[in-house]
Formats: structure tokens, sequence, C-alpha cells
């Protein structure tokens, strides 16, 4: 599903971010990724949206060869991921059922759709009572969990995860993994960026880990203990690859004839730095005063 091989990207500075990075995740596979800051984290989540380039190297999800993907390809490719952020990023003047709904709204689901699946993701996430509540009127770790409703309105076969209990307490920390270690088990592939090594070693799962831009682990936990790197994920065979890479894209044409819809500016925002979100929720608000 997700395949890197022989992955690095150096910045215009120099910086060496990634270097020969070969991962191959599956699909509803649940992955942890550690390491310490500027380990090459987050470079790596950047570069699985397409927010970055490999300076050389391949990428493909999905079928889809991101080193090859045209500008006005990616929002749709987007459509196939959920992000949930440190920050939560939610829209402090809309409700929780608002904030969800809007998701699907930028993308152009139908209301009629919409009134069904919002809902449903908000039970998902234990937050049915608080539907109409606005975000300051929630914890932290509820916020966390609307985020985590919001990535999952769309149908999202990835959920991308990015320290998603940064800013929480221990207690809710270890709620908000085991609800999206339960998600997983319905098929959602989910990859969490983490500093919180106590929090990984609760969960048997795989655990990728990044020293200076490079793997330097890739195994499964048990018993709160790392296993010895798997060679299936480290050493991809050169066939199978060559077929993914060769994958024709001829879903994602027809995509963009059918979602003409998307709301490539929201996509953009909502992916890249939280001022550009705001920016962009403000001009939104705007122009809903505007018609109102």
């Amino acid at each position: 599903m997700i395949d890197f091989k022989n992955v690095s990207k150096v910045y215009d500075n120099g910086t060496k971010a990634l270097q020969n990075v070969n991962i191959h995740i599956d699909k509803g596979e649940f992955v942890f990724v550690v390491g310490a800051s500027g380990a090459g984290k987050s470079t790596f989540l950047k570069l699985i949206m397409r927010e970055e380039v490999p300076s050389s190297g391949t990428i493909v999800i999905k079928g889809y060869n991101l080193n090859e993907m045209k500008k006005k390809q990616i929002p749709y490719f987007r459509r196939n991921m959920g992000i949930v952020f440190q920050d939560f990023r939610l829209i402090p003047t809309m409700t929780v059922y608002d904030n969800v709904a809007f998701a699907m709204r930028v993308v152009g689901a139908r209301e009629k759709d919409i009134r069904k699946r919002v809902p449903y993701v908000i039970n998902i996430v234990g937050l049915s009572a608080k539907a109409r509540n606005y975000p300051n009127e929630l914890s932290g770790g509820e916020q966390q969990r609307v985020a985590l409703a919001r990535a999952l309105a769309n149908n999202a076969d990835i959920i991308i995860a990015d320290e998603p209990t940064g800013n929480v307490d221990p207690q809710m920390s270890l709620e908000i993994v085991e609800l999206l270690t339960r998600l997983n088990e319905a098929g959602t592939t989910f990859i969490m960026v983490t500093h919180a090594h106590d929090l990984v070693k609760m969960f048997d799962k795989r655990v990728i880990t990044l020293k200076g831009g490079e793997v330097v682990a890739d195994g499964m936990i048990e018993n709160g203990e790392l296993l010895e790197q798997s060679a299936a994920h480290l050493n991809l065979e050169k066939q199978t690859m060559e077929e993914k890479y060769s994958t024709k894209e001829e879903p994602q044409e027809r995509n963009e004839e059918k979602e003409e819809k998307v709301d490539e500016k929201f996509l953009d925002a909502i992916i890249s730095d939280t001022d550009s979100y705001r920016i962009y929720i403000e001009q939104d608000s705007e122009k809903d005063g505007e018609n109102q």
C-alpha cells in the first residue's frame, strides 16, 4: 500500500532529512514512527502526504507514483487520507457536528450523506452527547477525538496521526491510542508519529525508528519488547516494487472527472501549516457572513 524505495530528502539549505529509506506498509497495518527531534519523522509524513517530494528514490502509495503526480492530482490523492494533528485544528466557531461535517462539505459530499455519516463517526469516538458543543467547551482529549472523527468522515484508507497525544494527559493519551487501535481493527491503515516511547511499548504493534534520517530499527513490539527487524519490511523484492511502479493510474483520472467539487484550497490548508488553515477558515467565515 505504501512503498518507499531508496528515498532520500535533502532540503535547499543542505539539510539531509532522510537517507536511503526503504519502507513497506501493508493495507490495514498500524505503525508507530518514533525518533528524536530532527530524526526525519516530519519529513516522512510530508512525503506520504505529497507535501514534499523526494530528492531521490521512489514513493508509491495505493498504486500512485508520487514522484510523477501532477499538482492538480494532489487534492484527489489526499482524499484517501485522514490527518490528526497535535494541535487539533478545529474551527472555533463551529460545533463538534459542524467541524466534522465541514470536512465532508468541502469535498462535495451530499447533505443526505453528511447527515448519515457525521453522527456515525461522532458516535465512534464517543462524543454523541456533545455534538452541539463548541471546541472551547471540550477538554483536550475530547477535542482530539473530534479531530479523529473529522479524519474518519470521508472514509479515508489511511489515517496519519502526528503526535496526537502531545497535548493531553497520560491517561487520555492511552485512551486515544486504544481508540486508534480499535479503529485499525476495521481495516484502516494507521501511521502514528510519537515521542511517547513508554506508550508505544503498551501496544503490540509495528515500530519504525528513525535516527539521523535513517531507519535504524523496524520491528514488532511484543510484551513491551521490540523484536528483531523484519526483513520482509526492510528488504523489498525488486520485481514486486517494479510491478507496483508500473501500475496505471486510470482510477485517479476517473476520480478527477467525478469529484469536481473538491475544495483544493482547503485540502492544501488542512495539511499545511496552521496559519494557512486559519486564514482559510477566516475567509470562509467571511463568505458565510456575506451570504446571510
